[in-house]
């Protein structure tokens, strides 16, 4: 008897880049609801098959297809983000449902451009639908190449015998839905509706007359082919079949978690006002002063031009051999990205992430491939890895999707920022006059992360695109900004006034004054009510019925502190010793962290608290000099706390720098990420031992970042001075969501109720016990968490810088009783887009 093989190899159906899962702008697929497998950037437009098999489902829409192979492995192929929108037009299919194909054999052609244009993205899932035939998985990296490259090896589990619910169990069916989904169960909606009906254990069915579908399946769902109102019904048999049809028909008819995310990522960009309109109106049809590009950023800035003008770089293309030009180019990139991690700390959402794509670039086995290879002809590292990544860099410029050429731009910001390194070349943050609006032929993220958005108003590029990283930051910063403009821009001189119209695209050059006018009507109304803001920020944060809540500061350094006592700040919150531990190749000694500490704390003075939180790294906190050990799960490994006391010698001698600071400050200092009483205890001993050494004593206090200790909240109250809430880690421990994954924020939201329960046991434990709570996460800043959070009892709240003036602001408008009644009312609701929406409406009130 042949036995069938137990792993079956998926080559490549594109060409292009592979890309995890987790990066996928959608959360049905980065959190792998439909499926396991991986993401292919493309650089090719004709769909090949991963395997042979037969086709078991092709969208009418064209933009997804399913193989089912002779083992019974379901794979699903989904071309693009969200392009089930497009009805088939861009697409066309090159088999049929029901053909037998092979591997490598054309599927489906699609038109690359036009999907780019009208698609979130054109990243393709390459997805293991029935992950139940699975023992294990390995996924490829790096580039691939079509019908030839293996993307990804399924090792196949034992076939598990079909077991028949008993005749004798009931069978309920629930009556017609209309489905509300405007383009039917696709695979977004479809995988939820699996996904849950996975969780029962009856039989479950879906109906739409005679016809029938496995409700667990996706690819079953799919070949239903629905369209919107069509009556479907669910039908369940097995022991838990009327909750099961009870549940599952109420999904269905919200949208399987579609109708809730409709628009969820639409830019929140209306028509411009009159005014704004008349400001951007060319003097006439011709007008040569106006130079038309495309929206990268809405948004209207008056401003002068400034050029952004780079040294360049060179390096000597002889090297010193080949050992120690390797052993150069590995400490170039080993800094490169203690550079990006320190960035990264300091920056949250569409920065981070992109400098996480910045680190996987430093990380590229064939880029870094290509650079050694270069070293082989006597070649020095500088020049052997700007060859590489300028070649790599070509290769994406050339390619017919608009996306990865925008890609190159990021290969050659991490190129330039090593070949620096390598030439000893120090490149410093770009600094601008206020008022300045930059014009260049491309702008590259990392430059556009480290601008200061009180002196750049606005940003301009001949070259990019509006998903461009440089783009991206720019909507995260808010700074009105066009991409693809006229290249005349480049030759307009420094300081000639200009009025670019992020949301028309356009930059306007030497501005009438009437034009002037009724822009700066336009601009001026956001800029009033910032301005009222900063007037009153010194002003105590009291509510309107006399409730004082204290508003910190979030910083990293002594500046960051002196800009928080400026704008209002009332304390430092939180102060991430960590960054003085990041962008190094040893650890500081005590005196460089005492001077650190000292320096913050004299810009504080003796009546403003600071919280010095202690090392906080591991997870996605690495440092070079201090290994750990490799982790499957690092974010449930060696973190935080943990990390400090392996390594007891880096927190005695943390502490007594701290103890050295003491005199000046009310300082108080926070333990990181304590799950246990336990670990409290060994890092309060060592604590204990170091102040009777010192003579000087400090509060202390813990940060609530994980279940068990909010959970344990009452037993901690005794033993420590204050809590501080980390939201963005108690939500990801709380929903088990990696808070890095794109995509997320509508599903790892830190206003969940099971988080916002979390917080109020920690706020009733401490207060129990008289002592205060604060929130130093992102919900700290978030207008509509501000409320809620107040009601719950929250005594302090610790946020960027610039959001100081605008929280402050925020809480003389509220009334601590409304509040209170809020938070009691909030309690009570099950979901966080029903929270987000009780929110959003008391915010109206």
């Amino acid at each position: 008897m042949s036995t069938l093989p137990r792993r079956i190899d998926l080559v490549a159906p594109l060409s292009g880049i592979l890309v995890p899962l987790e990066r996928v702008p959608d959360p049905v697929f980065a959190q792998r609801t439909v499926g396991d497998g991986v993401s292919i950037d493309p650089t090719s437009c004709d769909v090949l098959a991963p395997a042979a098999g037969l086709v078991t489902l092709l969208h009418r829409a064209a933009h997804a297809l399913a193989i089912t192979t002779e083992e019974g492995l379901e794979i699903l192929v989904h071309i693009g983000v969200d392009t089930i929108g497009l009805n088939g037009k861009g697409f066309t299919p090159r088999v049929r449902q029901g053909d037998r194909v092979v591997a490598g054999q054309p599927l489906i052609s699609f038109d690359a451009d036009l999907i780019a244009r009208s698609a979130p993205s054109l990243l393709t899932q390459v997805l293991v639908t029935n992950r139940e035939r699975l023992r294990g998985m390995t996924v490829g990296t790096g580039l691939v190449e079509a019908g030839r490259s293996i993307v990804l090896s399924a090792e196949l589990a034992a076939a598990a015998p079909v077991e028949s619910a008993p005749a004798s169990e009931a069978t309920a069916v629930s009556t017609d839905i209309r489905l509300p989904n405007r383009q039917g169960l696709h695979a977004r909606p479809a995988a939820v509706f699996a996904a849950a009906a996975k969780k029962f254990r009856a039989d479950i069915r879906l109906l739409r007359g005679a016809e029938t579908a496995n409700a667990k399946s996706v690819t079953a769902i799919l070949l239903l082919a629905t369209s919107p109102n069509d009556a479907l019904r669910v039908s369940a048999t097995g022991p838990d079949a009327a909750a099961a049809v009870s549940a599952l028909a109420e999904l269905l008819s919200s949208g399987s978690g579609e109708s809730q995310a409709a628009g969820e990522d639409s830019p929140a960009v209306g028509p411009l006002p009159a005014a704004a309109a008349a400001a951007i109106a060319p003097a006439g049809p011709t007008d040569p002063r106006r130079l038309a590009g495309v929206c990268a950023s809405p948004g209207l800035a008056l401003g002068k031009v400034a050029q952004v003008r780079r040294a360049v770089i060179s390096v000597e293309e002889q090297g010193a051999g080949v050992e120690r030009e390797r052993a150069h180019l590995d400490a170039a990139l080993a800094r490169g990205r203690q550079q990006i991690s320190v960035q990264k700390a300091v920056n949250s959402g569409a920065a981070s992430r992109i400098l996480d794509a910045h680190l996987e670039l430093l990380a590229d086995p064939e880029l870094i491939d290509l650079a050694v290879a270069g070293l082989a002809g006597g070649r020095s590292a500088g020049y052997a890895w700007r060859e590489a990544y300028s070649s790599y860099a070509e290769r994406l410029e050339a390619l017919a999707s608009p996306l990865l050429r925008e890609r190159a731009g990021d290969v050659r910001d991490v190129g330039g920022r090593v070949l620096g390194l390598l030439a000893g070349v120090t490149t410093a943050p770009l600094e601008f006059a206020p008022g300045s609006i930059l014009i260049a032929d491309e702008l590259t993220p990392s430059e556009t992360a480290s601008l200061d958005a009180g002196r750049v108003v606005g940003l301009c590029t001949t070259g990019g695109g509006p998903t461009s990283h440089a783009a991206i930051l720019a909507r995260a910063l808010g700074i009105p900004a066009v991409c693809g403009v006229d290249r005349a821009a480049l030759e307009l001189a420094d300081g000639t006034p200009v009025l670019l119209d992020g949301t028309g695209g356009t930059l306007l050059e030497d501005p009438d004054e009437t034009q002037v006018a009724a822009a700066r009507v336009v601009i001026g109304r956001l800029a009033a009510q910032r301005h009222s803001e900063r007037e009153a920020a010194s002003e105590p944060a009291v509510t309107t019925d006399g409730h004082r809540i204290e508003i910190a500061a979030n910083v990293g350094t002594a500046e960051e502190a002196v800009a928080a006592v400026e704008q209002g700040g009332e304390a430092v919150g939180l102060l991430r010793s960590e960054l003085l531990f990041l962008d190094r190749d040893t650890a500081p000694d005590e005196r460089e962290q005492a001077d650190a500490y000292r320096a913050v704390a004299a810009a504080l003075g003796r009546e403003r608290r600071l919280v010095i939180r202690t090392l906080d790294v591991g997870g996605d906190k690495p440092l070079p000099y201090l290994p750990l050990p490799p982790e499957q799960n690092p974010f449930l490994g060696l973190r935080g706390i943990r990390v400090s006391l392996e390594r007891p010698d880096l927190l005695r001698s943390q502490l007594r720098a701290i103890l050295k600071a003491a005199a000046l400050s009310d300082i108080h200092v926070m333990f990181p990420m304590i799950a246990t009483l336990d670990e409290l205890r060994a890092a309060r001993r060592i604590l204990d031992e170091e102040q009777r050494a010192s003579g000087e004593s400090v509060r202390v206090g813990v940060m609530i970042e994980v279940p068990s200790a909010a959970l344990t909240a009452e037993h901690l109250a005794r033993e420590v001075d204050f809590f501080s809430i980390g939201t963005n880690d108690l939500t990801q421990y709380t929903l088990a969501m990696d808070r890095g994954h794109p995509k997320l924020a509508g599903l790892a939201d830190a206003l969940h109720p099971a988080v916002l329960r979390l917080i109020s046991l920690t706020v009733e434990a401490a207060h129990r016990h008289g002592k205060w709570v604060g929130v130093c996460g992102g919900i700290a800043a978030e207008p509509l968490a501000v409320p809620v959070l107040l009601g719950i009892g929250i005594d302090e709240l610790s946020v960027p810088v610039p959001a100081i003036a605008a929280v402050k602001a925020l809480v003389r408008r509220l009334s601590a009783r409304d509040c209170q009644d809020l938070a009691r009312e909030v309690a009570g609701l099950s979901t966080a887009g029903e929270v987000r929406a009780r929110l959003a409406q008391f915010g109206r009130g």
